[in-house]
């Protein structure tokens, strides 16, 4: 995703007090991970895919308004509707949230996963839906933004939903029951309220929203995003604090060690672990949740990786290895 956009505001400089307990748990991943991070950046590349949007200032890079077609192909069509003239989420249609089929036995049973894909591909034909503001509990802001892309123009809501579609059938395996906020099934969105209140009405013992960012060339590697503390308007995040700095943790451990990804070099301090009290996904979240940015689509060589289907496998393989660590404790 790009920090410049609705429900990606930059971050304001700041230390969780749980900073310095993460900085330490993860740091000992760290070493192992920068092998990988190297034999990655020596021989890695695409294997499919490509994309591309206007890059910006470390960390800053703006959302492009119309993303361009992968290999000069046609942008997918939408579905066409149009949002609520007031009120919170507009809707494209009354969608049910993707559920998987029914869970196989395994550790997980009896477990519900909420998997965000981040935007849509179809965002860019619904400007003014999407730029519609909703209640985000503090304040209010723009409903979705249509992400990033990669130079190329492979864009940002194609690659969270293969990576979704991977991470809820390697949990389906472990006997959770998995939904998914939107399943390319939508005309546009959901806007950030609903993907959280989606994740809160299934009662989810864990949710994550999967995301790439749109930084500038040079930063490279990905962060987990963890909620900080927000009690202010509708938005209570309370509850959810300790227990979504865990998931967060496990998950950027298990990332690394699957996928030999080093953490980010440009948010994080070096730790792949970032709290922020700005987003609206994670505000009204009152299950444990997290972000995660794989990647930052707008350099190089982290785009070769993105676009490998073999190493998206692996992000999902690293996500499912910490949420699994996580709800069995």
């Amino acid at each position: 995703m790009s920090y410049t956009g609705p429900d990606f505001e930059p971050p304001r400089p700041r230390r969780s007090p749980l900073r310095r307990t993460l900085t330490v748990a993860v740091a000992a991943l760290v070493p192992g991970a920068l092998l990988g991070w190297g034999v990655y950046a020596a021989v890695g590349g695409p294997d499919d895919g490509g994309g591309g949007d206007r890059a910006g200032a470390p960390g800053t890079s703006a959302a492009p308004s119309s993303p361009p077609p992968a290999s000069g192909a046609p942008a997918s069509p939408g579905e066409g509707g149009a949002g609520k003239p007031t009120g919170s989420s507009p809707a494209p249609a009354s969608r049910q949230p993707s559920a998987s089929r029914p869970a196989a036995s395994g550790p997980l049973k009896g477990k519900v996963v909420v998997i965000d894909p981040g935007h849509n591909p179809a965002n860019f034909q619904h400007a003014s839906e999407i730029n519609r503001k909703v209640d985000v509990g503090t304040h209010r802001k723009e409903c979705d933004t249509t992400g990033t892309a990669t130079d190329a123009g492979w864009p940002e809501a194609k690659f969270t939903l293969d990576v979704a579609h991977r991470l809820r059938t390697l949990l389906q395996e472990q006997g959770a029951t998995v939904k998914l906020t939107q399943d390319g099934d939508r005309s546009f969105g959901p806007c950030v309220d609903e993907r959280a209140r989606i994740g809160n009405e299934a009662h989810a013992d864990a949710a994550i929203s999967i995301h790439a960012d749109g930084s500038g060339a040079g930063n490279r590697g990905f962060h987990v995003i963890m909620p900080g503390r927000v009690h202010e308007g509708t938005a209570d995040t309370r509850a959810i604090v300790a227990p979504s700095a865990e998931l967060g943790e496990r998950v950027a451990g298990g990332f690394v060690r699957v996928t030999g990804t080093a953490p980010s070099n440009y948010l994080g301090d070096g730790t792949g672990l970032v709290t922020r009290t700005d987003l609206g996904g994670l505000n009204l979240s009152t299950v444990p949740k997290v972000f995660i940015e794989c990647g930052n689509m707008r350099d190089a060589k982290d785009a070769a990786l993105l676009t490998s289907g073999s190493w998206r496998q692996k992000a999902a393989e690293g996500m499912s290895e910490g949420i699994v660590s996580f709800l069995r404790g």
